[in-house]
């Protein structure tokens, strides 16, 4: 590998061993064997850098959590129910937690840094839609590109859940919900409005609402 690309290693090693606000540039160098002049020329900056690396991070995350168990999964795909798809997706989900629980850290930090840092925010935008697709499509099978607008309610709801039950698992993981739990949930949830009158086509609840503005004090 070339200096950007061992660049990019050391970012996301530092990433998970030290956490965003504690990576230094000197860090950096030091996990990638390059030099500090490096950075610049191929990132501009340490922290254009540690944004990427961040999103690649969350990339490779993402790719193991939707990742099929084997080759013949795909045979019974077609006839899994949307809830077993949703059990399983989560199952993978929660039993990645002791590896990878420096992953989900990181992105609590991240989060908690975004109202401070604007170009964090902006190279996080367009990522964090794309990526509710993804969970719509692997945690409840809704092809975005059938249906594009039950896609994208499908995945603000999943990513709601996801970054809950982080939350939860991160902070007493004897009592946080597992993949059944999860998945029972949301079968209350649907069965719990029986009564809701029928026929109401889809999105015809969806009410406008005020924009936030991040820079508003």
């Amino acid at each position: 590998m070339g200096h950007r690309e061992d660049l990019l290693e050391g970012a996301k090693r530092c990433l998970l061993e030290k956490g965003y606000a504690r990576t230094t540039a000197r860090d950096i160098v030091a996990a990638s064997g390059t030099n500090l002049a490096s950075i610049g020329y191929h990132y501009g900056s340490k922290e254009a850098l540690l944004n990427l690396a961040f999103l690649k991070v969350t990339e490779e995350w993402g790719d193991v959590l939707t990742e099929k168990p084997d080759e013949g999964a795909d045979a019974g795909e077609e006839s899994r129910s949307p809830l077993d798809q949703f059990r399983d997706t989560w199952q993978r989900v929660i039993d990645s937690y002791p590896e990878t629980r420096s992953v989900w850290q990181l992105q609590m930090e991240v989060v908690s840094r975004i109202d401070k840092d604007p170009e964090l925010r902006k190279a996080l935008m367009g990522p964090q839609r794309e990526g509710r697709d993804g969970l719509a499509e692997n945690m409840l099978g809704i092809d975005p590109e059938k249906d594009p607008e039950k896609a994208r309610v499908a995945g603000l709801f999943c990513q709601a859940l996801l970054a809950g039950v982080m939350v939860q698992w991160m902070m007493d993981s004897e009592s946080a919900p597992s993949a059944q739990d999860l998945t029972d949930g949301l079968k209350v949830m649907l069965e719990g409005r029986a009564d809701r009158p029928q026929g109401l086509p889809f999105g015809s609840g969806r009410t406008p609402r005020a924009r936030h503005d991040p820079n508003a004090p």
